[in-house]
């Protein structure tokens, strides 16, 4: 499984990286911005983005809106039917998953590291500063990391799976980050 370890080795770096340093901050009550609300109607059908979405290296230069960040994040990890389930699938509905946004450019949102909470449709800062580039670093140098508006991060608290499945739970987990990131791509599409 080789993209199982790199994406690991990546995601592990990236923490390595963001917690040299911070992890004082995190003991702290962190400052949170609460998201707007996302729109349940999109401009094209789930048919269209399907038949448009494409894997790109090339981004637009300017800033996202608060308004795409908070729709791509509840796409991949947002709450639904009474704040019980999410828009992703989880086996055992368990939710393992964890979503950070490195920001660089996005209105209205100080550069850094947030994590998303999903319940209450907000973010919390975790880190003050812009990890963009050390990110592109520990992507062996991808330079759309560095100049993307916002990076996404998936992480993963294997347990909340396996405590339930074993160690086939773990197998479950990547499924679910596949789940939530076509959710992404098919809301990036949309929008």
């Amino acid at each position: 499984m080789k993209t199982s370890y790199a994406s690991k080795v990546i995601c592990f770096l990236w923490l390595m990286v963001f917690l040299s340093g911070n992890v004082c901050a995190m003991a702290q009550l962190p400052e949170t911005t609460t998201l707007p609300q996302p729109r349940f109607k999109g401009g094209i059908s789930v048919e269209e983005a399907l038949k448009q979405r494409r894997s790109i290296r090339k981004f637009s230069e300017s800033p996202l809106t608060l308004f795409e960040v908070s729709q791509i994040l509840w796409s991949a990890q947002g709450t639904t039917y009474n704040n019980r389930y999410r828009t992703a699938p989880s086996a055992g509905a368990l939710y393992p998953l964890e979503l950070f946004l490195v920001v660089g450019k996005v209105q209205n949102l100080k550069p850094g590291v947030y994590k998303y909470l999903p319940v209450t449709h907000q973010l919390a800062l975790i880190g003050k500063e812009d990890k963009r580039p050390e990110m592109a670093d520990a992507a062996l140098d991808q330079s759309w990391v560095r100049k993307n508006a916002a990076v996404m991060v998936f992480s993963a608290v294997e347990e909340r799976t396996t405590m339930k499945y074993g160690s086939r739970g773990i197998r479950y987990v990547h499924i679910e980050v596949g789940h939530a990131a076509q959710n992404v791509f098919l809301q990036v599409q949309s929008l």
